[in-house]
């Protein structure tokens, strides 16, 4: 069995007992679901903790199932309905339609409604209202606890009973788990009523839910009057105000959002906290996050990290959090779980959590960020507007059709491709120099993403001294939101958009083939042919020749690259056995190019897909060292993220998508790991042009 949350839970260390059953403490004002598979033992555990006795049903696709009145009475169990490719009605587990199903049916995760936040006042916060528990004990112990019962009595769930009914069963929740967790809802794991609950922790994701923190400050004393305070639950957090000496704090702070930024010191190290203001976004659409990174500029050798603290999200800081110690650096002095930090609706709550480190907050400036564009935005714009030579527009017929051959002469002769026995470069990349990576997944069209990512984070003056490399894993065209995937006009621009920085930056931006890029039909979205429809949109604004000249750019494209940070291509590793002189010569092997452009990562619903065995046989044809991270795009898990790190339990596996309408994300090499970075929308286009 393939156990989708292997090497993700973390026991949740502070519990209380409720009737011989170990719950979360951060839990306890919170209304528990109880969920899982047949004869996972949800009634016993139910009538354990004396919740209400009958069963209930949701169907996760319908439109405001969390205020049915199922889930009035709570504690209870419930039986999901869950969506699927092609079946208009959501189905359980052990409704005979989904069981019998061959091939096994999809999940259509783009059918699950996920219950409103509700920030404003007068709101119902829906998704905190629930927690639900998945009850999800091994396979076996279910197989046999089911095959007993059926002999005590007869229960139609158990019909036809096999142990592989069961994995599949038991496969299907774990799914469901993950994807709910990933929306942001409230969900721990239970794996047998006598163990402790536990929490999925994806290693890459640094935000944890706020219940979740099991440091406690010191109880005050009694003799104190904080202490009678909060015996009598009078005790509350203090909104604090920074200035420009160095104040420090103990007990919950409270910070508020005013547009300016504040540093933070962690026993002797700062860390700078700046509010995230996107750029042309109306107020009322604006997100109030938070950038945190090391009070560093762009004079530093190597592109810096940041970390965005999301609304709604609670971070650890410190040591222990793997993802923000590579951004930061945090030296020995830091604590492992220094402090935690909760973003509400633009409100910084901070919680110190070692009482053996200190932590203090200074303001060096009182800049306002709200009313100004930063000096460094507005520089890159006017850069990305001179490399490209005026407005962010379609070029005219006789320019294109120069860029593109002039983009196809460079690629007939790129240097770090290992030759073909015709002596043109073959399928690989072999990217030899050193310097840092930064990756882009799909864009799919998203024109303002992909100069979202290159105006920020000092990108542009790292391409122009050669300390970065940009790598963009295929499907940079063709949209995939509803009411524009027959418009090829953004994938027009975008290609205009490549070849300019292919050939401002040779020998630093490289851009491999995905299944979008082609005029094929079997490019499709929901029964659009895109490739066809982007081949007639190009005869018809740019002519047959510059059409001729597309193909051929298809053709010249690399599909696989490799370095000493990372190998990866557009979609999965191949199934077939191929050897590192076959992938130079992947252009002769049709079933090796869908292999490494159209496959997908195996799944309980999608049995053809790659593994971790193909991974290692991959990286072994490639002669990758073993650690090295593999990164592909072209299947994003799940509509809340655009990275997502160690898919499949699969350590150094990651899958990064940039083309999502709420802001692009890179993975970039930072202190020995690629680190997801992500930015809000922005208009950029926009922006340039009105310059």
């Amino acid at each position: 069995m393939e156990d989708l949350l292997k090497k993700i839970l973390v026991p949740i260390k502070d519990v209380q007992d409720i009737r011989g059953v170990a719950l979360p403490i951060g839990l306890e004002y919170l209304q528990l679901v109880v969920t899982g598979p047949p004869g996972a033992g949800k009634s016993y555990y139910i009538n354990q903790i004396r919740g209400w006795p009958n069963e209930g049903y949701i169907d996760l696709a319908r439109k405001g199932w969390w205020k049915d009145t199922t889930l009035i009475y709570r504690p209870r169990e419930v039986h999901l309905g869950i969506p699927f490719v092609g079946i208009a009605e959501s189905l359980t587990v052990f409704d005979r339609e989904w069981l019998d199903a061959s091939p096994p049916l999809q999940f259509d995760f783009s059918r699950i409604k996920i219950p409103p936040h509700g920030d404003r006042l007068f709101q119902t916060n829906w998704i905190n209202r629930y927690i639900f528990e998945f009850l999800l004990p091994d396979p076996k112990i279910i197989f046999e606890r089911r095959e007993k019962r059926m002999n005590d009595g007869y229960f139609p769930v158990d019909t036809n009973l096999t142990e592989e009914m069961v994995i599949r069963q038991v496969q299907a929740y774990q799914e469901i788990a993950l994807f709910l967790h990933r929306a942001g809802m409230n969900v721990y794991i239970r794996l047998g009523l006598d163990g402790r609950p536990m929490r999925i922790a994806e290693k890459g994701v640094a935000a944890i839910p706020r219940w979740s923190i099991t440091s406690k400050l010191p109880r005050p004393s009694l003799k104190s009057i904080d202490g009678w305070k909060q015996l009598f639950g009078l005790h509350d957090s203090k909104w604090i105000t920074i200035d420009d000496t160095l104040q420090k704090i103990e007990g919950v702070n409270i910070i508020a959002h005013d547009g300016r930024m504040f540093e933070m010191d962690l026993n002797g190290h700062r860390i700078c906290f700046h509010p995230e203001i996107p750029l042309g976004v109306k107020k009322k659409k604006v997100n109030k996050n938070w950038i945190i990174s090391n009070p560093d500029s762009c004079a530093t050798d190597q592109p810096i990290g940041f970390a965005r603290l999301k609304v709604g999200e609670t971070v650890i800081i410190g040591r222990s959090n793997k993802e923000y110690d590579s951004i930061l650096n945090f030296p020995k002095n830091v604590g492992r779980r220094h402090i935690a930090v909760t973003n509400k609706r633009g409100d910084l709550t901070l919680t110190p959590l070692d009482s053996e480190k200190s932590v203090a907050l200074i303001r060096p400036d009182d800049v306002d960020y709200r009313e100004r564009v930063d000096i460094t935005h507005q520089h890159s714009f006017y850069t990305l507007r001179n490399i490209y030579g005026g407005s962010i527009q379609h070029r005219s017929r006789s320019e294109a059709l120069q860029q593109i051959r002039d983009t196809n002469d460079l690629l007939d002769h790129e240097p770090m491709r290992p030759l073909t026995r015709s002596g043109k470069p073959g399928g690989i990349l072999e990217l030899n120099q050193d310097t840092i990576p930064v990756v882009i997944g799909d864009l799919h069209g998203q024109v303002d993403n992909l100069l979202k990512i290159l105006c920020e984070n000092c990108l542009l003056f790292h391409l122009e001294k050669k300390s970065v490399t940009i790598i963009i894993l295929g499907d940079a065209v063709h949209s995939e939101t509803n009411d524009e995937m027959e418009d090829m006009e953004s994938s027009i621009l975008m290609m205009d958009l490549i070849f300019t920085f292919k050939l401002a930056y040779p020998e630093n931006f490289f851009y491999l083939r995905g299944n979008h890029d082609s005029f094929s039909e079997d490019v499709s979205k929901n029964g659009i042919s895109q490739g066809v429809l982007m081949r007639e949109q190009l005869f018809e604004l740019r002519g047959a020749e510059y059409t001729e000249e597309m193909e051929r750019f298809y053709r010249n494209l690399p599909y696989i690259i490799t370095s000493r940070y990372f190998y990866g291509c557009h979609a999965a590793p191949p199934r077939t056995q191929a050897s590192y002189d076959q992938l130079i010569h992947i252009s002769e092997n049709p079933t090796l190019i869908r292999e490494v452009t159209r496959n997908r990562l195996q799944r309980p619903n999608y049995l053809s897909g790659y593994n971790k065995s193909d991974i290692k046989n991959f990286r072994k044809a490639l002669g990758v060292p073993k650690k090295t991270p593999f990164i592909v795009g072209h299947t994003p898990l799940d509509p809340f993220g655009s990275v997502w790190k160690n898919v499949g339990g699969i350590k150094n596996h990651h899958i990064i998508y940039s083309a999502h309408l709420e802001g692009p994300s890179v993975l970039q090499y930072i202190n020995n790991d690629m680190v997801p970075l992500s930015y809000p929308a922005e208009p950029i286009t926009k922006l340039i042009n009105n310059l």
